[in-house]
C-alpha cells in the first residue's frame, strides 16, 4: 500500500503544478499557441512543427502562435498526459487492492473519469477558440482534481498512520461553509481570467473612482458566448468586464470575512489553533496578492501566484473539512 501512497502524493503534487502551469499559459496568452489538440499542427513537439509555426508568424505576426507560446502549451499538455497516466495507476492499483484501502476503489474511479472529461475541456478550450465557459470549467476541472487527490491521500494516510480525531461537531456546517464560499470565489476569479477582466478596474478599494462603477451583469454573467462577446456577437463592452471583476471583489469580501470569523473559532478550539493559523495566513496572501494584481497591472508572476494561492486556500479547507467530518 506504500506504492498506492506514493502515487497518490506523486499525483497530488503534480496536480498543483499543472493547474499553476494552466494559469501562466492562460495568462501568458499561449493558450492557442498550438491551435490543434493533441499535438501542435499534428506533430508531437514545436520542434517538429517548426516549420507550420513559422508560416502563421509570417501570415500573422502579432497573431497568438509563436514558438515560444507553443512550447508554454505543450509542456502544460505533456505535464497533463502524465497526470493522466499517474491517475491511471491510481485507479489500477485501488482497484486491485480495493479490500485494503481506507474507502473502496469508487474516489480512484471517479478521479480517472474526472481526469478523462479535463482532457475533453482541454481538447475544447482549443477548438472553441477560449470560449469564457469551457475554460473556466477546464480550471474548475483541475482544482477538482487537486482537491479529490487530497482527499484521497487524507484518506490513505489517515489510515497508515491511525491518526484520529476529537469530535468537533459545531465546526461541521461552517467549514463546510467555507469550503463552499472558497469554490464560488475561485470560479468567479476563472470567470474573471477567462474573459481578461483583471484590470477592468485598476484602482482599490474603489473601483474606476468609485464603489459602485457603470456596470452590465446581463451580458457580463451571459455563459454561452465567444470570447469578448455578447451573445448576440457584439462586443463585449467595459461594464460587461467591470460586472465581473466586482463581482469577484465583492465575494472575496465575503470570503474574507466568514473565513476570519472560521479562523478565529478554529483558534479557540483545542486541536484545531495550527490549522486555523493555516488558513488565516493563505487568506492574508491571497488578499495581498489580488490587491497586487490590481495595483501593479497584473504582473505575470503574481497574477500565477494568485492561482496557486487559491488551491492552496482550497486544499486548507478541505483539509479542514476532511477533519472535522472523519474522526
Amino acid at each position: 500500500m506504500n506504492r498506492y501512497r506514493n502515487l497518490i502524493l506523486a499525483a497530488l503534487i503534480l496536480t498543483l503544478g499543472v493547474v499553476s502551469l494552466g494559469a501562466y499559459v492562460r495568462l501568458s496568452d499561449a493558450g492557442l499557441g498550438c491551435p490543434d489538440w493533441p499535438g501542435c499542427y499534428g506533430k508531437l513537439t514545436p520542434h517538429h512543427a517548426a516549420d507550420a509555426i513559422n508560416a502563421e508568424l509570417a501570415e500573422r505576426p502579432e497573431g497568438p502562435v509563436s514558438h515560444g507560446k507553443a512550447w508554454k502549451e505543450m509542456v502544460h499538455r505533456y505535464a497533463a498526459g502524465v497526470l493522466g497516466l499517474l491517475v491511471l495507476g491510481i485507479a489500477v492499483l485501488g482497484w486491485r487492492a480495493r479490500r485494503d484501502t481506507a474507502g473502496g476503489p469508487g474516489l480512484p474511479m471517479l478521479l480517472l473519469g474526472l481526469i478523462v472529461f479535463q482532457a475533453l475541456l482541454g481538447m475544447w478550450t482549443v477548438t472553441q477558440l477560449l470560449k469564457p465557459f469551457v475554460v473556466s470549467a477546464h480550471l474548475l476541472g483541475g482544482m477538482a482534481t487537486l482537491s479529490l487527490l487530497f482527499w484521497l491521500w487524507l484518506r490513505e494516510r489517515g489510515q497508515a498512520s491511525h491518526v484520529y480525531f476529537a469530535r468537533v461537531d459545531h465546526l461541521r456546517a461552517s467549514a463546510a461553509v467555507g469550503l463552499v464560499l472558497v469554490i464560488m470565489q475561485i470560479a468567479l476569479g476563472g470567470w474573471v481570467s477567462s474573459n481578461y477582466a483583471a484590470l477592468a478596474c485598476t484602482d482599490f478599494p474603489l473601483c474606476q473612482g468609485t464603489w459602485i462603477p457603470p456596470m452590465d451583469f446581463e451580458h457580463g454573467f451571459t455563459l454561452h458566448r465567444e470570447l469578448g462577446e455578447t451573445a448576440s456577437g457584439e462586443l463585449l463592452s467595459m461594464t460587461a468586464l467591470t460586472s465581473i471583476h466586482w463581482a469577484h471583489r465583492v465575494m472575496a469580501l465575503i470570503v474574507v470575512l466568514y473565513i476570519s470569523g472560521l479562523v478565529l473559532r478554529l483558534s479557540r478550539t483545542p486541536g484545531y489553533a495550527g490549522m486555523g493559523m493555516a488558513i488565516g495566513g493563505l487568506l492574508v496572501l491571497q488578499v495581498t496578492l489580488g490587491i497586487a494584481n490590481v495595483l501593479l497591472s497584473l504582473p505575470l508572476a503574481v497574477a500565477v501566484a494568485h492561482n496557486t494561492g487559491a488551491a492552496l486556500l482550497l486544499l486548507s479547507l478541505i483539509w479542514l473539512n476532511y477533519r472535522v467530518y472523519r474522526r
